[in-house]
C-alpha cells in the first residue's frame, strides 16, 4: 500500500506510475474522497470538542447554582436546561457523521489498494517485455551438430514426462513427471534449497492455502485475484498461493520486530498454483506455462533504508544466478521496464535462461524490491534503537522453479543418441544416475 500522505503531496508521481505501469487507478477520485473523509473527521472532532465544552459549562453552572441568589437561580437553571438538550442533538449529528465516515473510509481504502507504487527512477519506461533492458549474459549458448529435440519429445521418449495422462486427469496445462523426470525435478529443488541454507537463509515449510488478508497484504489482491484459485467452500474463503512469497512475507503480519533481528532471511520450497487466466492458446504445449509447479523462494525483510534495499536486491539476484551457474545453464539478466512491473514493485530483474526449443531466452526467475509497499499492507514494522517504529522493506526472488527449469536442462544437456546427461551438480541427488537413456 502506498503512503497516502505522500500521494497527497505528490499526486503527479502516482498518476505517472499508473500510466507507466498500465494500471487502472483513479488518483483524482481518491484525492477527492480523501478530502471529504478528512473533513468529516474534522467535523466529528469539533462535535466531540463541543460536547466536552458543554459538559464543563454545565458543571460550572451547577457550582454557581449552589451559591446563587433566588433571583439568579431561574436564569442559571434555564441555561442548564438549554445546554442539557444540546448533547442529544449533537449525538444525532455525530452518529450521522460516523456512518458517512465509515462509508467513505471503505471507498478510500478500495481506491488506495489499487494505487501502484511508483517505479524507481532508473527503471526503463516501456510497454511490455520487448522493452526490457538486457544487463548481462553468462555462459555460452550450445551449438548442436545434430537436430535437437524439444523437452516434450525428449520427456515422452525417455519416460520423464506424461502430459497425455496429466491432461486426462486434471485438464489443460497439466502433466505427470515420471521416473527420472520426477527425480530431476526434486534434484534441482533440493540443490537450490541447500545452497540458500548455506548462505544463512532460514528454511521454512509454509501453508499454501491462505486467507485473503495475506493475498491483499502482499499485493496479489485485488488486481491479481483472477490468477488465483479460490476455495469457496471455506469460511472465510481461502486461496491457493502462486508463490511461497505470500506466506513468507506475511509471516510477521501485524507484528513489530526488533531492528537487531533484521534482516530476516527466509527460504521455502512449496507447490504453487496459478490459473494462467488470460493466456488462452499461449504456450499450451510442454512445461513452460502450467497451473501447478514447485518453487524455492527467497524473501528478505530489512530496515526502511532504500540503499540497503537496493543492496539486498543485488544479493538475492546473485543467489539465483549462482544456482544457474552451478547447473552450467546460459542465461541473461534483464531490467524489467515499467509496463511489466507489478503494482507493488519499485524495480524488478528477470533472469532468462536459453531454451533451444523456443530459440530464445525464457524467463525462469524474477527478483523484486517493494520498499515498504507490502509492509504497509501487512502492518509489518520494526522498532529501532531509539524506540521509534518504522515499516519494514521487503524483497523476494525465485531461487529455482521447476518444472520450467527442466526445459533448458533437458534440451541443453541432450545428446545425439537421444539421451540426456545429468548436470554434474545434480548427480548426488539422482541416486548415482549420470545419464537418462532410452530403455
Amino acid at each position: 500500500m502506498i503512503d497516502l500522505k505522500d500521494l497527497r503531496q505528490n499526486p503527479d508521481r502516482y498518476r505517472e506510475a499508473a500510466k507507466h505501469k498500465r494500471i487502472d487507478a483513479d488518483v483524482d477520485r481518491l484525492l477527492e474522497l480523501d478530502t471529504q473523509h478528512r473533513q468529516l473527521l474534522t467535523d466529528c472532532q469539533q462535535i466531540t470538542a463541543e460536547k466536552n465544552q458543554i459538559g464543563k459549562r454545565i458543571g460550572q453552572l451547577a457550582g454557581q447554582l449552589k451559591k446563587a441568589s433566588p433571583q439568579e437561580k431561574n436564569s442559571l437553571q434555564a441555561q442548564m436546561q438549554e445546554l442539557q438538550q444540546r448533547p442529544a442533538e449533537l449525538k444525532r449529528q455525530e452518529q450521522d457523521l460516523e456512518s458517512s465516515i465509515a462509508q467513505l473510509h471503505e471507498r478510500v481504502q478500495e481506491l488506495v489498494m489499487r494505487i501502484p507504487q511508483p517505479p524507481d527512477g532508473d527503471v526503463p519506461v516501456g510497454k511490455d517485455d520487448s522493452e526490457n533492458v538486457e544487463l548481462r549474459r553468462w555462459g555460452q549458448v550450445r551449438q548442436f551438430d545434430f537436430e535437437p529435440k524439444d523437452h516434450a519429445a525428449l520427456g515422452t521418449e525417455l519416460g520423464m514426462i506424461d502430459t497425455e495422462r496429466g491432461v486426462k486427469l486434471a485438464g489443460s496445462r497439466s502433466y505427470f513427471l515420471t521416473g527420472a523426470g520426477a527425480l530431476l525435478h526434486q534434484a534441482v529443488l533440493r540443490l537450490a534449497l541447500e545452497m540458500m541454507i548455506e548462505k544463512g537463509f532460514k528454511p521454512m515449510s509454509v501453508p499454501v492455502l491462505v486467507r485473503e488478508q495475506a493475498m491483499l497484504g502482499t499485493g496479489y489482491f485485488p488486481l491479481g485475484r483472477q490468477q488465483s484459485y479460490e476455495m469457496s467452500n471455506e469460511d472465510p474463503p481461502a486461496y491457493l498461493v502462486g508463490t511461497a512469497e505470500v506466506p513468507l512475507t506475511a509471516y510477521h503480519m501485524d507484528e513489530i520486530v526488533d531492528e537487531k533481528d533484521l534482516p530476516l532471511r527466509y527460504v521455502a520450497m512449496s507447490p504453487c498454483y496459478r490459473r494462467e487466466a488470460g493466456t488462452y492458446g499461449k504456450d499450451t504445449a510442454g512445461l513452460y506455462r502450467i497451473h501447478q509447479f514447485d518453487k524455492v523462494e527467497q524473501v528478505v525483510v530489512c530496515a526502511n533504508d532504500h540503499e540497503k534495499s537496493k543492496q539486498w536486491h543485488q544479493t538475492i539476484l546473485q543467489n539465483a544466478e549462482e544456482v544457474l551457474q552451478a547447473l552450467e545453464l546460459p542465461y541473461r539478466v534483464v531490467q524489467v521496464c515499467t509496463g511489466e512491473l507489478g503494482q507493488g514493485q519499485a524495480a524488478k530483474y528477470d533472469i532468462e535462461t536459453w531454451m533451444p526449443s523456443r530459440q530464445s531466452w525464457g524467463e525462469t526467475h524474477s527478483a523484486s524490491r517493494f520498499y515498504d509497499f507490502q509492509a504497509r499492507r501487512l502492518n509489518l514494522r520494526y522498532r529501532d534503537g531509539d524506540g521509534k517504529v518504522h515499516f519494514c522493506h521487503t524483497l523476494n526472488n525465485t531461487v529455482i522453479a521447476s518444472p520450467r527449469i527442466l526445459i533448458p536442462i533437458m534440451e541443453l544437456y541432450q545428446q545425439a543418441d537421444g539421451s540426456i546427461t545429468i548436470p554434474p551438480r545434480l548427480r548426488p541427488y539422482m541416486m548415482g544416475m549420470d545419464r537418462v537413456s532410452k530403455r
